[in-house]
């Protein structure tokens, strides 16, 4: 606004603006509530939380690293979750040695949390998890798609039990194992006989001939016998 400007020193300038627009209202009036379409679309995503998985992804990770349960519901799940403490102690579990995150300390500091889950999302990335199972540091620590968490989780779970490496704790019914890659091993011999072999799709001329087909250009006769 340059007409509640006016009259201040060039000089004074940013003391100025610091007192009349202070960077928590800035902060607070670009976050805003969600109105309208945005509210509705964190509304759907709300709704694809799962609180029977919840459960499960709770008895899971208590069984697996020996952590305190968190107050049941949503806000308690995030809550439990959002410092990244307890996930690095999950991803740690699930090796026997060479632990992938070698610090885990509790900080009231948002950045420090967020520096948390991230050391998880890479960890769990290299363990096996797809990206298009991998959950954003925003889901959780801002909860915008909680059920984006529990998909990682349950990918992650999955994985563990797949491996059978011995790390896994809990019930095996918890999760489903993952589909693994049949690979078969073919030899020199076998692979040159396939390369000889007529494809269904391709069709075949066995039995076929040129018996009855006119040449180019010509008109077919057509001869009624008596």
């Amino acid at each position: 606004d340059t007409t509640r400007c006016q009259g201040v020193k060039f000089a004074e300038l940013p003391a100025y603006l610091t007192l009349t627009f202070p960077p928590n209202r800035i902060s607070m009036a670009n976050k805003g509530p969600s109105y309208g379409l945005s509210r509705e679309v964190q509304s759907k995503i709300d709704k694809k939380y799962d609180p029977e998985l919840e459960e499960r992804l709770v008895e899971w990770i208590v069984t697996q690293c020996g952590v305190s349960r968190p107050q049941p519901g949503k806000i308690g799940f995030q809550n439990w979750l959002k410092d990244g403490c307890v996930l690095s102690e999950l991803i740690n579990s699930l090796y026997a040695s060479n632990k992938p995150i070698k610090t885990i300390k509790s900080s009231g500091m948002a950045f420090k949390q967020m520096e948390q889950i991230s050391l998880f999302l890479r960890a769990a990335e290299n363990y096996g998890i797809t990206k298009t199972d991998m959950f954003q540091t925003v889901d959780l620590f801002e909860s915008k798609d909680l059920a984006a968490v529990q998909r990682t989780l349950m990918a992650l779970g999955s994985l563990a039990v797949t491996k059978s490496d011995g790390c896994y704790k809990g019930d095996p019914n918890w999760f489903h194992k993952k589909a693994q890659e049949n690979k078969r091993e073919f030899s020199e011999e076998q692979l040159t006989e396939g390369k000889n072999v007529i494809g269904l799709q391709m069709g075949t001329n066995k039995g076929a001939s040129q018996a009855g087909m006119t040449g180019y250009g010509r008109p077919r006769q057509i001869i009624n016998n008596p």
